[in-house]
């Protein structure tokens, strides 16, 4: 397979569309681009800003950055309400991938039931 060229345009407008959606993955926004993850990655490392939106709207840490130490993830002076904020915005991620799973499960389960009733063997 031949190897692809982007354009650094192409590449910062990629990296921005991640960023900038709210509740946005790596694996969907290479699927909807069309290209590789680890491409995606990739620029991520050098276009990133490092800073993420959230499901939730709110700007955070980019989990894809350098991998910080545990405790810097969960910060000590993390106040009750930005905790609260902070594990809303991951149910509201987690219930927007239940849902995207959920409707292609059930677009493979009639797609396996279309081609069972076409094949006649």
């Amino acid at each position: 397979m031949a190897r692809k060229n982007y354009s650094e345009e192409f590449r910062r407008q990629a990296v921005d569309l991640y960023e900038s959606t709210p509740g946005a993955t790596v694996r969907g926004i290479a699927e909807d681009l069309g290209i590789v993850r680890g491409t995606l990655r990739g620029w991520l490392e050098v276009y990133g800003t490092g800073k993420k939106t959230a499901a939730d709207g709110t700007l955070t840490s980019s989990p894809l950055q350098s991998k910080p130490s545990k405790s810097s993830s969960t910060p000590a002076d993390e106040t009750s309400e930005q905790k609260i904020a902070r594990l809303e915005a991951r149910v509201d991620e987690l219930e927007v991938e239940t849902t995207k799973l959920t409707t292609e499960r059930e677009i493979l389960q009639r797609a396996a039931k279309y081609f069972a009733g076409e094949t006649r063997w």
